[in-house]
C-alpha cells in the first residue's frame, strides 16, 4: 500500500512529537488538527479524530480570522454563489 511506510520521530522534553511532513500531507493533517492516540499493547496508533461540532466551530473561526471576513460578508458571499450556481444549473427563471 502506497504511503504506509513508517517514520521515526523523537519525543521532545515536554512530550511534544512532530509528525513528519510526508505523513501529515498524506493524512491531511494540518496545524490545529486533532488526533487520537490509542495504546495497543506496546504500540501506539495515531489517527485523525473525527471532526466534532466544537472543533468545526474553532476551524471556522480560524478561517474567518485569517480571511478578514465578517460572518455577514461570508453569508452574503454564500448567497451570491448559491444564486450564481442556481442560474448556471437551471438557467434564468421563466416568466409565466
Amino acid at each position: 500500500m502506497e504511503g504506509t511506510e513508517g517514520a521515526v520521530a523523537e519525543i521532545k522534553t515536554r512530550g511534544q512529537l512532530t509528525i513528519p511532513k510526508r505523513i501529515r500531507e498524506t493524512s491531511h493533517l494540518e496545524e490545529g488538527s486533532v488526533v487520537s492516540i490509542l495504546p495497543i499493547g506496546d504500540s501506539l496508533i495515531i489517527t485523525p479524530k473525527r471532526l466534532e461540532l466544537d472543533e468545526a466551530r474553532r476551524q471556522m473561526r480560524k478561517l474567518l480570522k485569517a480571511s478578514g471576513l465578517t460572518i455577514e460578508e461570508l453569508v452574503e458571499g454564500l448567497t451570491e454563489e448559491r444564486e450564481k450556481l442556481f442560474k448556471e444549473t437551471y438557467g434564468a427563471k421563466k416568466k409565466v
